[in-house]
């Protein structure tokens, strides 16, 4: 039976229920998982009429289905949710790139501290006090150095024995060693929250205030520094108002769709203002409002704080949204959250028209430069290529950086190194060990096997990388990337036998190519330099041909350290070594010298 057959068998006996559907490629890896109201309608659609972009990728590599059925689209919702989260499938957009914001917290010890967090998947717990999110980091700690200065919080982290320099300066109450009024912390905390969640009038009475007084005493350099203050809160927090009376923590997501790209905007508002945005566009796989309402889930699962009160767009379902996400999510109709919606919506459509080229530029460099390199090589797929290039100097400290990338694009979560178990001049036999160590692995641990393998090295390195997958019984390719005198890449080594493949320079593949070789050797050479910083002297001198324990330690007592040794010329290395161990240790010192910088 065919895998068509076979696909059409089970979607005769797909019910008409809400569940979840996972699609697989031909090794039987889940690459998709979906929501549906009704299975029979969702999963058919994608077997009927044409598709393109993303969509038409994935349906060319669907060979098989799975499905569960549930009791409810909340509990489809979930449990696609948490599938993804299990198996990361290619095709499902997830947050792995994007950046987590800073938040200020207002610890909840008896004398308080103010902090900066960026982790807060251990700080989401009932009680605790966080505020933002912020911009950047400089303006959360600029906020934090604000507040210290106003309030004389509690500094240390650990009480001191004595006051220390910020109570002799008025910043602290000296907690430490002073028996401190309760009301007055409370007092403290009650404005710094007020502060935080968007009022200033107090803060910026207080400084106002302050600064009166020092003009009037004449000390205008501290009036000065006051306004400086008094200016940071009225230009640097008050960010883009919005009509909004109450200072309810709101976000708002809009969207735009266009050419099979999903732009989504969300402005987080804090205080009645827009205090940031976040924004994101991702190649469109399924219906856009299934894209959305995944989106929105998966957000909160990243380091963002859930507000009291998100605002959606009309084709989003708010109240599952709402049931999973247990805060209130609305569909604004009219009036001024309305208008917050239309906002994020043009944001979106301004953002994607504004990357739209760059987009198309970078899928032209990966995913369509991959896909060129799969045509040439004839393979069913390559969604996965990785990597190996050696690195060792005159022999020693020998190691192996293995890059892992995934439909184009680098994936860094899976990049390996290996400390070589012999330290001598042979890249055949660092290759014939770092190859079997990796697929001896896979094999053992059932990891992902990859599409294709590349060596940073030429026939010889092939014949030793296949001879050894040969023997682990794994039919994997295995090509080669061929270097000119410059040691710049200019052919592509494929085939069985052998052949040269030429490659356009001015080609996407070529750079891509070009890409994956300077990024296993970047990598590589990184770890052989944390290898060799961690190496004595002694293990240096190891490594050379014709120094023994003898002349090791006659050396060892003369120089003392490696750099008098690279200090010493061949004539004077020859006063302890014969003539050409002298040079050939020269040349390695020097070559170790420049290699270290």
């Amino acid at each position: 039976m065919t895998y068509q057959e076979k696909i059409k068998q089970k979607l005769s006996l797909l019910p008409m229920k809400p569940g979840c559907y996972l699609m697989k490629n031909e090794d039987g890896i889940i690459i998709y998982v979906g929501k549906a109201k009704k299975l029979k309608n969702r999963v058919s659609s994608y077997f009927r009429g044409t598709h393109t972009g993303k969509t038409a990728k994935l349906v060319s590599e669907i060979r098989d289905f799975e499905y569960v059925v549930v009791g409810s689209e909340m509990e489809s919702f979930i449990l696609e949710l948490n599938l993804i989260k299990k198996y990361d499938p290619k095709y499902n957009i997830l947050l792995r790139d994007d950046k987590s914001y800073p938040y200020i917290e207002l610890t909840s010890d008896e004398y308080p501290r103010l902090v900066v967090v960026h982790n807060l998947n251990r700080k989401k717990k009932k009680g605790t006090r966080l505020f933002g999110p912020y911009p950047n980091v400089s303006a959360a700690r600029e906020t934090v150095h604000l507040l210290n200065r106003m309030y004389p919080l509690r500094k240390c982290t650990t009480f001191n024995k004595k006051p220390c320099l910020y109570y002799h300066i008025g910043q602290c109450l000296g907690y430490c060693t002073q028996n401190v009024d309760p009301k007055v912390v409370e007092q403290m905390e009650k404005e710094i929250i007020q502060f935080l969640n968007g009022d200033h009038s107090i803060v910026s009475k207080k400084i106002e205030e302050e600064m009166i007084k020092e003009s009037e005493k004449l000390n205008f350099e501290k009036a000065k520094e006051l306004k400086e203050l008094l200016d940071y809160i009225q230009i640097t927090l008050q960010k883009q108002k919005v009509e909004i009376s109450d200072l309810t923590s709101r976000d708002a997501f809009g969207y735009y769709e266009e050419k099979g790209y999903l732009s989504v905007q969300c402005f987080f508002i804090r205080g009645g203002k827009i205090v940031e945005r976040h924004s994101n566009i991702f190649p469109l796989v399924d219906e856009i409002e299934e894209e959305l309402i995944r989106y929105i889930g998966k957000f909160y699962e990243k380091d963002v704080l859930l507000p009291k009160e998100i605002l959606v767009p009309d084709i989003v379902d708010a109240s599952l949204l709402e049931s999973v996400l247990n805060t209130s999510v609305l569909v604004p109709q009219r009036g001024v959250k309305h208008k917050i919606i239309e906002m994020a919506n043009n944001n979106a459509k301004i953002a994607l028209s504004e990357k739209f080229d760059l987009i198309e530029r970078d899928e032209e460099k990966t995913s369509k430069a991959n896909e060129e390199l799969r045509t040439i090589l004839q393979l069913n797929k390559l969604d996965r290529i990785e990597t190996f290039d050696n690195a060792h100097l005159f022999g020693t400290f020998n190691v192996s950086g293995m890059v892992v990338f995934t439909d184009g694009k680098p994936n860094k979560n899976e990049y390996r190194k290996y400390k070589i178990s012999v330290d001598q001049n042979d890249d055949y036999g660092t290759m014939r060990e770092v190859i079997y160590r990796r697929y001896f692995r896979v094999l053992k641990d059932d990891l992902i096997r990859p599409d294709l393998i590349i060596v940073d090295g030429g026939v010889g390195q092939m014949h030793v990388a296949r001879e050894i997958l040969e023997s682990l019984n794994l039919n994997i390719p295995v090509v080669g990337l061929k270097k000119n005198d410059h040691h710049a890449t200019e052919a592509l080594l494929a085939g069985d036998p052998i052949i040269e493949i030429p490659i356009d320079k001015k080609s996407n593949l070529f750079y891509y190519l070009e890409r994956i070789q300077d990024e296993v050797h970047r990598y590589t050479i990184n770890y052989h330099k944390q290898i060799r910083s961690k190496g004595s002297l002694e293990s240096v001198l190891d490594g050379i041909e014709g120094i023994g324990s003898k002349r090791r330690k006659e050396l060892l007592k003369k120089y003392h350290s490696l750099t008098k040794m690279k200090e010493a010329s061949i004539e004077e290395l020859q006063e302890l070594l014969p003539e050409k161990v002298a040079s050939n240790l020269y040349d390695f010192l020097q070559s170790y010298e420049k290699d270290s910088k």
